[in-house]
């Protein structure tokens, strides 16, 4: 398996992502483009972030802290505990209250809230379980 957000976890994780009909397609019909990251708290860059249109991810270049939308941050444990056994809402919700993950940029109340939103989030959790 590839080290948490390397180059190769980077291209492993977008072929699943874009190969994941539910979060493609769920995302598509919502609308979504953003640009997304995921990252350690202690590092001003995000060790990764990957930019979605239509559901899709079309890159995994790194962008400028400007241009990102969503900045999630957890320590290396925290990760690799969220995608050991991938979460569900309630244990998200647990980790977010619980300060083990922290969004550095984007809402999560407002994510939450949006279920097409909230399901890919989710769903993009048992992705980095295969990847990882």
């Amino acid at each position: 398996m590839a080290e948490l957000f390397s180059n190769e976890w980077a291209q492993a994780y977008k072929e699943a992502w874009n190969a994941d009909e539910d979060i493609t397609t769920t995302l598509e019909r919502a609308g979504f483009h953003s640009v997304v990251a995921f990252g350690f708290p202690d590092e001003e860059a995000p060790g990764f972030v990957m930019t979605i249109e239509n559901g899709r991810v079309v890159s995994t270049e790194q962008k400028s802290q400007d241009d990102i939308n969503w900045d999630i941050r957890a320590t290396k444990d925290n990760w690799l505990a969220l995608v050991a056994k991938p979460p569900g809402l309630m244990k998200l919700g647990m980790a977010y209250t619980s300060r083990k993950m922290r969004f550095k940029k984007g809402d999560y109340a407002t994510m939450i809230k949006d279920p097409s939103l909230a399901g890919a989030f989710v769903k993009s959790f048992g992705l980095m379980a295969k990847v990882t």
